[in-house]
């Protein structure tokens, strides 16, 4: 029996030692931002979000990374941004033992364990552990991409996808594998690559016990054992088990190529295609 000083959640008997902390907690069930930036009209759940938002309203990064150049608005933004260049990932899971460069990633993945899952797609009626990562969920239905590139003009659903598209206008390859001395965009590409040097696959199918270096190409294996292929084109009707398939799929309908080859200006339907096309360049 918990003491009279704990309050309960009725979603998932959660419990806090301040009222403060779960009025906060709250608002990841209810969707609740009361407070909004007065620049950028941003809202957020905590008032120091919102005084974190102010210096990307006014364009200030006055944090340099000594090793890439690149520019941070935030000092603690800095220091996570060097864990990508040191490989350090010093926040672990007791439960799984499985290692992430953030606090905040931890905090994200213990829900995993807990099994709290408090949002809901009323379309698919999948569960996902936060009401942004719903939203952006919601737009892989709806077909929104609402981030656009102002070099190119491609859209993107997610933020975090545009930022990582824009390094290729601007030539940036940050993150360096140590072995081959391949660059990569993403530091997540990198760690995935690393493993083709270790040939280490962590990601274990539970059906057939095959394993695999990524936890997408996981997650796209496990379709093939459901049968589940959520994705259909409203054209022909084939049905896909990723979005992405979908998408580079209804290129096939509507002739769109956007992958262009810088050599000789030939363009692509698919990213993969033209990164296989490139070695005819190169020789490699």
């Amino acid at each position: 029996m918990l003491g009279s000083n704990h309050l309960h959640v009725a979603y998932v008997k959660k419990s806090f030692n301040l009222s403060g902390t779960l009025k906060l907690h709250l608002r990841n069930h209810t969707g609740q931002q009361p407070y909004t930036s007065d620049v950028c009209k941003k809202s957020s759940r905590q008032s120091r979000s919102v005084k974190a938002y102010l210096p990307t309203n006014t364009g200030e990064r006055p944090f340099k990374c000594s090793l890439c150049e690149n520019l941070f608005i935030h000092s603690s933004t800095l220091k996570d941004h060097l864990r990508t260049h040191t490989g350090e990932w010093p926040y672990k899971c007791d439960v799984c033992k499985k290692s992430f460069k953030l606090s905040d990633s931890l905090k994200m993945h213990l829900h995993t364990h807990m099994g709290e899952l408090p949002f809901k797609c009323d379309v698919c009626k999948k569960f996902f552990r936060r009401s942004g990562t719903l939203k952006e969920h919601l737009r892989t239905l709806t077909g929104e991409q609402p981030y656009k590139c102002d070099v190119c003009k491609k859209s993107f659903n997610y933020r975090c996808t545009l930022k990582v598209h824009l390094r290729t206008h601007r030539g940036k390859l940050p993150f360096k594998c140590h072995v081959c001395k391949k660059f990569f965009r993403h530091s997540g590409t990198l760690k995935g690559h690393l493993r083709n040097h270790t040939g280490e696959r962590p990601y274990k199918c539970d059906i057939c016990k095959k394993s695999f270096n990524q936890s997408g190409t996981l997650k796209y294996h496990l379709g093939t054992h459901a049968g589940d292929r959520p994705y259909k084109c409203d054209v022909c009707k084939k049905s896909f088990i990723q979005s992405c398939n979908l998408k580079s799929h209804l290129r096939t309908h509507t002739g769109e190529r956007p992958y262009k080859c810088d050599v000789c200006k030939k363009s692509f339907s698919r990213s993969g295609t033209l990164k296989y096309h490139l070695h005819t360049h190169t020789g490699e």
